[in-house]
């Protein structure tokens, strides 16, 4: 067990404690809080990392002494300092990083995304999903949860159709081709994409390939509302919060956002990948 996912354990296990002597269910916890059911007890298992603010809440329920209340601050504040290791992250288990990651996304309302090498998670149907955790968990060396995983990426999914949300996509057209699984699986997958294009609170860009590049396509990123950057990286998720880098990463989007196709452009390059691969179906 890694140390990161042992540190989750404890302050589960530490949290559980406090709403126990506060003679609190953790559905009456829920109702006060206003979250799911399955909020608290992913946190007190040790499926979802529990953040500053929600142990701050928390605290303020179950009436804990601000010594106490301090101690699990620091506890928590620790966890998403290592959180960034994605070794650490992976070896606690492919579905509890999505369960992390579907957390954030609740407290989201403007979503911007760029993504060179994969298509987006949010956008993933089951199937190009399952061959991508399987492909991560051979290189993390990951807990062999790939079917929990892909429940709860689909599950993520459910927030596109949340009309007071707004998704912003863009993705080079080589992801259309890169073969990360068998063509059946990719031809499935841009159908997907060609419904996402229809989604009135969707934007979905492709940087076509004869588009000239404002700059290099370095990395992925993601901006959530104007508050935290996501850059991930092999071996770490780095988290920018800083004013000035949110609005690097901003400029950035906005410049890849001016140069790529959407709405009927975008379709058109969907339909030309996907006449691509049902020649190569037939050879």
């Amino acid at each position: 067990m890694s140390g990161f996912q042992q540190a989750r354990i404890d302050l589960g296990l530490q949290l559980r404690q406090l709403r126990e002597s506060a003679h609190l269910s953790g559905k009456d916890l829920a109702e006060r809080l206003n979250w799911q059911p399955s909020k608290v007890s992913r946190i007190e298992n040790a499926r979802q990392t529990a953040t500053e603010d929600d142990v701050v809440v928390w605290a303020q329920v179950v009436r804990a002494e601000p010594a106490v209340v301090d101690g699990l601050i620091q506890q928590a504040v620790g966890l998403v300092e290592r959180q960034d290791s994605w070794r650490g992250r992976h070896k606690s288990g492919l579905a509890a990083l999505q369960e992390d990651i579907r957390d954030l996304e609740s407290r989201t309302r403007t979503f911007r995304a760029f993504e060179p090498g994969v298509v987006i998670g949010l956008l993933q149907t089951s199937e190009y999903a399952r061959h991508i955790f399987a492909k991560v968990r051979r290189l993390y060396e990951a807990t062999d949860d790939v079917d929990a995983a892909i429940r709860v990426r689909m599950q993520r999914q459910e927030i596109l159709y949340d009309p007071t949300r707004t998704f912003r996509f863009i993705i080079p057209e080589s992801v259309l081709y890169y073969r990360l699984a068998p063509i059946d699986v990719m031809r499935g997958q841009l159908d997907r994409l060609l419904a996402v294009t229809t989604l009135p609170n969707v934007e979905f860009g492709i940087l076509p390939f004869t588009t000239p590049l404002p700059s290099a396509l370095l990395n992925a990123f993601w901006i959530y509302n104007d508050a935290l950057v996501a850059v991930p990286t092999r071996t770490k998720d780095i988290l920018l919060r800083d004013p000035d880098d949110i609005a690097f990463y901003a400029r950035a989007f906005e410049e890849f956002a001016e140069v790529a196709a959407f709405r009927e452009e975008a379709r058109s390059v969907l339909v030309r990948a996907a006449d691509d691969y049902a020649k190569q179906s037939v050879d």
